[in-house]
């Protein structure tokens, strides 16, 4: 078990620490909190060490959310996605990873931290439960709850469920904050793949109203003249 701690996973990402890739890793966590710093490596290396170390124990998994370093945070969260998505997880260890990260979103607080394993830990575990803590954090001032509550959904979609896509859609359509207009942009298009009717009719009531980048990322796989209609809808 002491293989798979906090410590020999920050000292395998150090192994390829690059300086040179610092700056332009930053634009990735633009947004966070002022006090994220970066290593400078590239996430396909992230992944590869967290795919290593998916037996880490949640109380280690903790730690390296403590990391003010982003890379060492991704880490986390990936580990966790490993540990999800990993087959016949017994359902006792699937609500530990969910309650670890509802307990620790003060560190799971960048779009592509949720992104990554919101689906997987907190979306799958409640595929069969009631809903209501995605609705909470739907409402919640902090923008990664939010974006949580949203993403999360991915995971009915791949059910065939829509239609909390479309409830917490209806919560956040006019978000002030971009990183959540495109998750409401992008969550309803992969939606409307299951049910075109519903996106079509959440455009109609909303297409009008609705931030650009929204409409913009909703829109997106459809055919040039449908495009062109709800385009012309919020011109209107």
């Amino acid at each position: 078990m002491d293989t798979y701690t906090a410590e020999r996973f920050i000292h395998e990402l150090q192994q390829y620490q690059n300086e040179a890739e610092i700056e332009k890793m930053k634009k990735f966590f633009k947004g966070s909190d002022k006090n994220t710093k970066c290593l400078g490596l590239n996430m396909r290396t992230v992944f590869e060490i967290a795919k290593q170390f998916m037996n880490m124990p949640l109380s280690e998994i903790e730690l390296l959310l403590e990391s003010d370093y982003y890379e060492v945070r991704m880490g986390a969260v990936s580990i966790m996605d490993f540990q999800a998505k990993a087959k016949k997880l017994p359902e006792e260890n699937r609500q530990a990873l969910y309650e670890l990260y509802i307990r620790r979103h003060d560190r799971i607080n960048n779009w592509d931290f949720v992104d990554r394993a919101a689906p997987s830990v907190v979306g799958t575990y409640l595929l069969d439960k009631p809903k209501d803590k995605l609705y909470e954090m739907a409402h919640s001032s902090n923008i990664w709850e939010r974006r949580t509550a949203m993403v999360s959904t991915y995971s009915f979609i791949k059910q065939g469920n829509t239609e909390d896509t479309f409830a917490i859609a209806e919560i956040l359509v006019n978000d002030r904050e971009e990183l959540i207009n495109k998750a409401v942009g992008s969550f309803i298009r992969e939606a409307g793949k299951k049910d075109e009717a519903t996106l079509r009719s959440f455009l109609d009531k909303h297409a009008r109203t609705m931030p650009r980048t929204t409409l913009r990322y909703a829109i997106e796989k459809f055919d040039k003249s449908t495009k062109d209609y709800y385009l012309n809808l919020m011109k209107s």
